[in-house]
Order: C-alpha cells, then structure tokens, then sequence
C-alpha cells in the first residue's frame, strides 16, 4: 500500500462518479485542493469520471485536461450508427446477433481515446489509479489498475446499447456505472482514511426523440437509482470518512454540454471549497 502524499499521514482518496459533463467538476475539486495544499494519495474513476481521474492522475493540468475531454465527449461520438448491429436486432436469426451490440458505431470514440492517451498504461501516473467497469456476463465489478489507459477508459464508458462492450484481458467489459456509478467501496478496499466523493445524477436528454436518446434515458433513469441506494448504503457503513462534495448546478447540464465546462469546474470548486474547513480539521486531527 502505498504511503500518504500528505505530512499528517492519513490517505486521501478521490472517487469521481459518472456523470457524462458534470464530471469536470472535479477539475475545480482539484483547484481547491492544490491550493489548499492538500495531497490526494488515490484517484478513481467511473465512467465519464475516469477520463478525469485518468487526467488528474497522470498530471495533466486543467486546461489540458478540459480540451482532452471536448475531444473525447462530443456528439460527433453518436452521429454514426453501427448499422451491422442494428440489423442483427432486426434480423437476429439471420445476422447472428451477440453480446457486443451497440446501436453506434465506437471507431470515433477510440481513436480519440487513442489520440488522447495513446500507449500510456497505469504505470504511467503519477498518482495510484484505479478505473472502475463492470463484467458483461456477471454483472460484477472490475477495478482497472493495469495495462493500457485508453482500454481501460473505453471500457468504462461503454454505456449499454450505445457502444459495444469492450474486451479487456479475458473479460467483456460495460460501463461502470451499472456495478457502482460512484464507487467509495473501492476507495474503502484500498484502505483510504478520507474519501472525498464526487458524485451526481446522469442528465437524462432534453428530448426523446430518437432510439440513441432512448437508451441514454434508460441507463440514466437506472444509474441514478443505483447511485442512490449504494451511495446510501456507504454513507452508514462505511469506515473511513466520507465527505459527499456535491455541486449545485443551477442550470440543466445536458449529456454533450461541453460548452458548459467553465461553469461546471466553477461549481465543483464551490462545493469543495464548502468542505475545505472540515477536511482540514479531520487531517489536523491526524497523528
């Protein structure tokens, strides 16, 4: 286990949930901390939330870390459909259909991802890193701390009937958000003494008015419940400190707002701001 960045010696940890745009909040989470000089020991990340925990670890600073994430998350992703796939759920007998449907072609997703991060693996951060999927065939959890990035976080974000499941090593992978869309208990595995949770609902689209939106939807309408419940569930039993850091967007922030980063950055680092005299007190408190 690795030690604390921190002279008070307590490990803190930074879970960002999934949340598509939102996400960037952290990146003013992150402003906060450095300038209070406080050291983070462990980055995860789920979903939308890896590519920032991805950044963060691996030192991006935010402006790199903002334009990385407009390349990856913009709505040229969704524009092509994956029409094999689609025509095997049409014709399933036929054309064979399989566990790898998606309703939109993934090749523009992955060469961003491979744009962004080309070869760099986990032992390329700077700080512990862990990204969290889930395993298509048993609904279990699957932290990532090995191998290449740019898999890792494509499978992360493999958001059921909109990109096909992703293979990592000898698993088909999903989105991460279906086993846990902010995952403290990894945070609590890795024996974190403060864990500093972001976490937010998945927008749901303005209008349903295509079959892509429809699933977006659904997975929104089931990861916010799940978000819900588990975070819940943490909150009463964990055994470290759980400190929720959640922005209070006055405005709607919809799946490919990315032209709302600045805005989103300055509520996370409002929130976090707002939690800074207690972190504070519970890392003086530390021997």
């Amino acid at each position: 286990m690795a030690s604390s960045t921190n002279p008070h010696g307590k490990r803190v940890a930074l879970v960002i949930g999934s949340g598509a745009v939102k996400c960037a909040a952290a990146l003013g989470l992150w402003r906060a901390l450095s300038r209070a000089s406080i050291g983070v020991d462990l980055l995860i990340g789920c979903s939308g939330g890896s590519l920032f925990a991805t950044t963060m670890a691996l030192g991006y600073p935010p402006e790199d870390a903002i334009d990385k994430t407009r390349r990856l998350w913009n709505r040229r992703v969704t524009e092509k459909r994956h029409w094999p796939s689609l025509l095997r759920a049409i014709l399933p007998q036929v054309f064979r259909f399989d566990e790898r449907f998606g309703m939109i072609d993934d090749r523009a997703m992955w060469r961003s991802l491979q744009s962004a991060f080309g070869e760099q693996t986990f032992a390329d951060a700077r700080l512990p890193l862990r990204v969290v999927a889930t395993d298509f065939h048993t609904g279990e959890q699957v932290v990532l701390s090995e191998g290449r990035l740019a898999d890792a976080l494509r499978a992360s974000v493999s958001i059921p009937y909109i990109w096909p499941a992703w293979r990592v090593a000898d698993r088909l992978l999903i989105d991460g958000s279906l086993s846990n869309p902010m995952p403290v208990d990894v945070a609590i595995r890795e024996g974190a003494d403060i864990i500093l949770a972001m976490g937010f609902e998945s927008p749901y689209p303005r209008q349903v008015k295509s079959i892509s939106r429809f699933a977006f939807h659904l997975n929104s309408i089931m990861t916010n419940n799940l978000f819900r419940a588990n975070f819940a569930f943490h909150n009463l039993a964990h055994h470290a400190e759980l400190i929720p850091i959640v922005p209070d967007f006055s405005r709607p922030i919809s799946l490919f707002d990315t032209d709302q980063f600045p805005y989103v950055i300055a509520e996370g680092e409002r929130a976090a701001e707002a939690q800074l005299p207690y972190l504070r007190r519970l890392l003086g408190a530390a021997q």
